[in-house]
């Protein structure tokens, strides 16, 4: 039996192996493992840091990141939380193989994509897949310290049965008022009720479940594609980005401008631009902050429009030439983007742009 830390156990160090205690199931291919030092020494991180722990896969050793998702203030063991993607090794022995008892060699704790020291502050976490590993540590952190917390708490998935952690996060907001859960799938469980949101996380999704987002520290993790996304969505509200940290399941950020400088395109409002109406024969000055549809109408042109927030398509019309900036709310498909079509009601143009109305 591990003895439990003490007042006076040493601080555990990567010098000692860490010994696999329990085994969860969370979701299709998810499991959390927890481990204990032997020695009863004690854990210390901050919440939304990683181990890398030392595989022995057949073939020889393999070392991957895992994001630890369980709380710090809980020092006697950490948990991480691994999903088996298409291709892996290191995880895939880990799901077939590892069992309680076995020890391993793991380093860490580490990385910067964390909580501050006095977490006090409004979050908003938002994540994809087991990106949401780091947020559970971060929620649990700030849900275990006895206060109040304020987090608005967004975490999309392909369907309900892949919401890892679900019902711990849902038992935690029933314990407090701080904390507001909000799902997103892809698509709902053939044969059961699913009655949150569906589809791609988007602007309008993000006002009605945070509608004070921008106050908000925003905390964001998952695949790159769809933190892209959510980078683009809070750069076409207005959102202060140095308020933004992200990390990648993928790839741990290990200097800080990977978790607050990004080199995203950010229309200037003050910038020159151009657009030119090929069909109407129109060329209209303007700005980089204007969208192509209220161009179109300052110019007197008429062009089919529905929602006016890119959701429902009708405006659809293709680039001729130049480049825009376009964040919009599921209206248009990739492969139409890809072709070359963009929605005017929420297109603006860098510099010059022709299109085909």
């Amino acid at each position: 039996m591990i003895p439990m830390p003490t007042k006076d156990s040493p601080v555990w160090s990567d010098s000692e192996m860490l010994e696999c205690v329990a085994i969860l199931p969370e979701a299709p291919g998810v499991k959390t493992f927890a481990f204990r030092p032997p020695s009863g020494a004690m854990f210390v991180y901050r919440a939304g840091q990683f181990l890398t722990l030392d595989l022995p896969v057949p073939g020889g050793n393999v070392q991957r990141t895992f994001t630890i998702s369980s709380s710090p203030v809980t020092a006697a063991y950490v948990t991480i939380t691994a999903k088996v993607q298409p291709g892996s090794v290191g995880t895939a022995w880990m799901h077939e193989h590892l069992q309680v008892g076995m020890r391993l060699r793991a380093y860490g704790p580490a990385g910067l994509f964390h909580l501050p020291p006095q977490p006090d502050g409004k979050y908003l976490f938002i994540s994809a897949g087991s990106g949401v590993t780091p947020m559970m540590s971060m929620a649990t952190t700030l849900f275990e310290r006895g206060e109040d917390p304020d987090i608005c708490f967004i975490q999309c998935a392909r369907r309900p049965s892949d919401l890892i952690f679900r019902r711990r996060l849902e038992y935690m907001a029933s314990r407090v008022s701080g904390l507001a859960l909000h799902f997103v799938v892809s698509r709902p469980e053939p044969y059961e009720v699913w009655t949150g949101y569906r589809g791609q996380f988007n602007q309008l999704m993000l006002g009605l479940m945070c509608n004070d987002y921008l106050d908000r520290d925003v905390f964001c993790c998952g695949p790159e594609g769809f933190m892209d996304a959510v980078r683009e969505i809070l750069i076409s509200l207005g959102y202060d980005m140095s308020r933004y940290h992200q990390e990648s399941f993928h790839a741990p950020a290990e200097t800080v401008a990977e978790i607050t400088e990004f080199d995203d395109p950010v229309p200037d409002d003050s910038a020159p631009a151009q657009i030119v109406f090929a069909r109407s024969g129109v060329t209209a000055d303007c700005t980089e902050g204007d969208t192509i549809m209220e161009i179109a109408r300052a110019s007197g042109l008429a062009v089919a429009s529905g929602c006016n927030f890119g959701l429902c398509g009708t405006c659809k019309t293709r680039k001729l030439s130049g480049e825009v900036h376009m964040v919009h709310n599921g209206g248009i498909t990739e492969d139409d983007i890809e072709a070359g079509y963009i929605l005017p009601c929420c297109s603006k143009p860098i510099g010059r742009v022709e299109v085909e109305a």
